[in-house]
């Protein structure tokens, strides 16, 4: 994260200056903005945001860093940036911002402008990238000032976005096997929570709005007011899930013809005639991203295979949704000759075992081989967890152990430079994923898990 100034950056990717002398800096040339996106595409996958905001400082300074990327289903959104300001952006904040900036955004532009975020007005420049029909992505940086951004820093940020979210595309449709499993699992788990919290949220909700609503009550000012503050926790929370399935899902119809527009190159210069299925009678129904990419993946690599035998002339692929299986069939005429392992070619087979699929290769001698793959849409239950306090974070663990060593929510706020509000977030998270009411409870939890540094003194209300 970036918080230095170069009031020369926004020049230097402006081109030469009027003096006729060429500028100087880390964007002057193209050869210096080609070096730095070369840094950012060599960072391993979690560092990737801290490494974009330490090459954008020169550029686009900031305070903090975001991004809502519909390409990565593990971790959709991301911050980078002091604690107190990072963590307190939401993925809802980041939909907002997409939203607000969408005119700009939509023709290949940022925005940049004052807006909500984390609580309060704030300057932001906001730049979004849609690659070949995947979810969109959206980085937001949180300025320091509202001194405007330069139209070629502007340029060249956009430009780095599309090249950052279309190499992140690349490797989430070429995931290895046990990322893509792991991602699955957590788009799973992160759907039940979302759902577990909604049935909680509404119904907490509901019951407010029903005395507030009543006509027994006096104050109507004081009625209304607080029947619209509920009102919108209820949209919001409404979006919330409604944001996290389009970040996860694709619409089974759409991620099929995505999948034909995927193929028809590949047959451009054949004279293979290519029959395409879609999944029929689907509705409104949706597939896990990590799915569909897998899917996609195995058929492409079923078409590849096949395109190389002698004899060919047609290939029809179609997807069925059953139940709670993806079936993808790729049949071709060829010889029949394919081996069993056909799709072992690129990982393919590793990549559907991951996620609890099957894959089988039937080739009958000089009538055409049918490659048929099944994968499930759900994720199987994962096992409970040894350690109860597995499903905290490190910063909520941190928490947890200032809470379990009996210190109030501002000596912990000091303690780890953070807001007090956020302390009280951290607080409320932790008891809930605990299945805990009280901090001594949480406490005592803690101490009988052996979390370091944790003991049994009482705990402060």
């Amino acid at each position: 994260m970036a918080d230095t100034r170069d009031d020369a950056a926004n020049e230097d990717v402006m081109g030469d200056s009027t003096d006729g002398s060429s500028r100087r800096g880390p964007w002057s040339r193209p050869e210096d903005a080609l070096a730095q996106a070369v840094r950012i595409l060599r960072t391993p996958r979690p560092d990737v945001l801290p490494r974009l905001s330490e090459v954008l400082g020169t550029l686009v300074p900031h305070q903090a860093i975001a991004q809502l990327n519909g390409v990565c289903t593990f971790s959709p959104a991301r911050t980078h940036g002091p604690a107190e300001l990072a963590d307190a952006i939401s993925g809802l904040d980041l939909s907002r911002l997409a939203d607000l900036a969408a005119d700009a955004t939509a023709q290949g532009r940022p925005w940049q402008g004052e807006a909500e975020l984390a609580g309060r007005t704030r300057t932001v420049v906001v730049a979004a990238t849609t690659p070949g029909g995947a979810p969109g992505a959206v980085l937001v940086l949180v300025r320091a000032d509202a001194e405007p951004v330069a139209p070629g820093a502007l340029a060249v940020l956009q430009q780095l976005w599309d090249l950052v979210i279309a190499h992140s595309e690349h490797r989430a449709t070429d995931a290895a096997p046990t990322h893509a499993a792991i991602s699955r699992a957590a788009a799973n788990a992160r759907a039940r929570t979302i759902a577990e919290l909604t049935g909680a949220h509404n119904a907490a909700l509901t019951a407010v709005l029903a005395p507030l609503r009543s006509a027994a009550l006096d104050d109507a000012t004081a009625r209304r007011a607080a029947t619209d503050l509920a009102v919108t926790a209820l949209l919001d929370l409404r979006r919330a899930a409604d944001l996290d399935r389009a970040l996860s899902e694709e619409p089974a119809d759409a991620a099929f013809a995505r999948l034909d527009r995927e193929l028809r190159p590949l047959l451009r210069h054949t004279r293979v005639r290519l029959d395409v299925a879609p999944p029929a009678g689907t509705g409104a129904r949706t597939v896990p991203a990590d799915t569909a990419h897998t899917a996609r993946d195995a058929v492409r690599a079923a078409v590849l295979v096949m395109l190389e035998q002698d004899r060919l002339s047609r290939l029809h692929v179609s997807w069925q949704l059953t139940g709670d299986t993806l079936r993808a069939i790729v049949r071709d005429d060829g010889p029949g000759l394919l081996p069993a392992d056909a799709l072992a070619v690129h990982r393919t087979a590793d990549r559907i075992t991951a996620l609890g699929g099957s894959c089988a290769v039937e080739a009958v001698p000089g009538w055409g081989t049918t490659v048929t793959v099944d994968l499930p849409l759900t994720a199987p239950e994962p096992a409970l967890a040894a350690d109860p306090l597995d499903g905290l974070q490190p910063r909520e663990r941190e928490v947890l152990l200032e809470l379990a060593q009996g210190r109030r929510n501002r000596d912990i706020a000091q303690a780890l430079h953070i807001s007090e509000s956020t302390v009280k977030f951290h607080v409320a998270n932790i008891l809930g994923k605990l299945g805990v009411a009280t901090r001594g409870e949480a406490a005592a939890l803690a101490h009988r898990a052996g979390l370091p540094g944790a003991t049994a003194l009482h705990v402060a209300s």
